[in-house]
C-alpha cells in the first residue's frame, strides 16, 4: 500500500504523526512524508530510510510573511485571546498555507499516487489533494478539535482555492470527509463540528527515545521531586518565563531542568542556584519518567506526552492553541493555569507547591494517563486503516 502524509512545516504538526508514519513503515508500506524543506530536517532522524521525503511548499516563515503583508501591523497583534483561533486558523493555514502547498502537494500525490492521504488537521490541501486524486481522506488531529465557527471562516477562505479546481469548498474547509484520527484522550475530547463524521480515537505517542538511560542532567542532583519547565521548541522566546521560573524555585524543596530551545543560549539566563540545570535540549521521553511536576506552554506534545506519565503541569501558554489546551487542562484537574500577564515568580513557585502538595492535581493526571494508554496504539491504526481501504 501507498500512503502519503501532508503536515504543516512546524514540529507541532509533524511530530503527532511520525508514529503513524512510522507504524505504515513498519508493516512495509511504500510511505512518503510531505511538507516543506525546512522542516523535513524534523522527520529525517525520526523515519526508516526507505520513506521518501518530499518538499512542498515553502517554510511557516514565507506564510507569516504574507499574512504580515496584509496588514499594517503585526498578524494578531491585540486579538483577544479567545479569538486568536478564529483570526490565525482560517488566513494562515486554509487561506495562505493551502495555497502554498496545494500545487506542489497535487504534483506529488499525482506521480505517487497513494492508496491514502494522511494530512495534518490544519493541513487544508490535504482534503482538496485527496479528493482529485480520489485517495482515501485521513485527518490526523494533532490537539483538541478547532469549533464549527471557525471551521465556516475557513471554508469562506478555501472558496476560491476549490473554485480553481471546479469544486466548491464542502463544510468544514474538506476536513472529516473520510477518517478522522483524534489523539485526545477522553478528559480532553470534545463534539466534532460535522456530524455523522468518521473520528476514530489514535493514542498520541512521543518519539522513540534512543537512550532510555537516566538523563546526564540529572547526575549529581540529590534525591528529590524533579520540576522541568519548558516552553517547547517553536514558542519559547520569552527568556522572562524562564527566569520567572528559576527564581520562584531556586529555595524549594526540588530539582529543576529547564530546556530553553536550540535556537536559545542557556548562558544568557545567567547564574542559577544549585538545584537548577539549564540545557538546550534534553529528550522528553527519556527525563518524564524522572519528574513529579512540569511546567509548559500547553503545547499538545509536551501536554499529552506529560500526562502520558501521569504528571501534573502548571500551563503558561504562549500562542495558538495553547490556550484552549491549557484551559482544557485545568478543566481535567490535572493541572493548573497561568496567564502570561500574570506570570511572576512567586506564582510560579505557588502553582508547582500546590501540584506537588496537592493529590489531587496528580490522581486526575493518572487518570488521563489511563485513558491515553486505553486508546488504540499507531500500530493498530494502521493496520485497521490498511483492512478498511484494501476491503473498499
Amino acid at each position: 500500500m501507498r500512503v502519503l502524509f501532508a503536515a504543516v512545516p512546524q514540529s507541532g504538526h509533524v511530530y503527532p504523526m511520525l508514529p503513524l508514519a512510522n507504524a505504515f513503515a513498519k508493516r512495509g508500506d511504500d510511505v512518503t512524508f510531505a511538507t516543506a524543506s525546512d522542516a523535513l530536517r524534523l522527520v529525517e532522524k525520526s523515519l526508516p530510510e526507505a520513506t521518501r521525503l518530499a518538499s512542498v511548499g515553502h517554510g511557516l516563515g514565507d506564510w507569516w510573511q504574507i499574512l504580515a503583508a496584509r496588514t499594517r501591523g503585526v498578524p494578531g497583534d491585540g486579538v483577544p485571546i479567545d479569538r486568536i483561533n478564529p483570526y490565525f486558523v482560517p488566513r494562515l493555514f486554509a487561506d495562505v498555507g493551502t495555497a502554498d502547498m496545494v500545487d506542489d502537494l497535487l504534483a506529488l500525490a499525482r506521480d505517487f499516487r497513494p492508496d491514502i492521504l494522511v494530512f495534518d488537521g490544519l493541513c487544508f490541501a490535504g482534503p482538496l489533494v485527496a479528493r482529485e486524486i480520489e485517495a482515501c481522506p485521513v485527518q490526523h488531529t494533532i490537539g483538541p478539535v478547532v469549533d464549527e465557527a471557525t471551521l465556516t471562516l475557513c471554508r469562506d477562505a478555501l472558496y476560491p482555492t476549490w473554485r480553481s479546481f471546479d469544486h466548491d469548498a464542502p463544510p468544514s474547509g474538506g476536513l472529516y470527509a473520510g477518517v478522522t484520527l483524534d489523539i485526545c484522550p477522553p478528559a480532553f475530547s470534545a463534539p466534532h463540528p460535522l456530524p455523522g463524521a468518521d473520528v476514530r480515537p489514535i493514542r498520541p505517542t512521543g518519539l522513540p527515545v534512543e537512550n532510555a538511560a537516566v538523563p546526564e542532567v540529572l547526575s549529581g542532583l540529590p534525591a528529590r521531586p524533579v520540576v522541568y519547565v519548558t516552553l517547547g521548541t517553536f514558542m519559547n522566546t520569552d527568556s522572562s518565563i524562564f527566569r520567572a521560573a528559576i527564581e520562584g524555585l531556586r529555595d524549594e524543596p526540588v530539582n529543576v531542568v529547564v530546556t530553553v530551545g536550540s535556537d536559545n543560549d542557556p548562558a544568557a539566563l545567567g547564574e542559577v542556584a544549585d538545584n537548577v540545570r539549564v540545557e538546550r535540549f534534553v529528550a522528553q521521553g527519556s527525563l518524564l519518567p524522572h519528574c513529579a511536576a512540569v511546567v509548559h506552554h500547553a503545547g499538545c506534545g509536551t501536554m499529552f506526552g506529560t500526562l502520558a506519565h501521569g504528571l501534573p503541569a502548571l500551563a503558561i501558554p504562549q500562542g495558538a492553541d495553547n490556550f484552549t489546551n491549557a484551559e482544557l487542562l485545568e478543566k481535567s484537574g490535572a493541572g493548573r493555569r497561568l496567564l502570561p500577564g500574570d506570570v511572576s515568580a512567586a506564582k510560579i513557585r505557588d502553582g508547582v507547591r500546590a501540584l506537588l502538595d496537592d493529590v489531587r492535581y496528580r490522581a486526575a493526571a493518572t487518570r488521563v494517563a489511563e485513558e491515553i494508554a486505553a486508546m488504540p496504539s499507531p500500530d493498530d491504526v494502521a493496520v485497521s486503516l490498511a483492512d478498511a481501504t484494501h476491503r473498499v
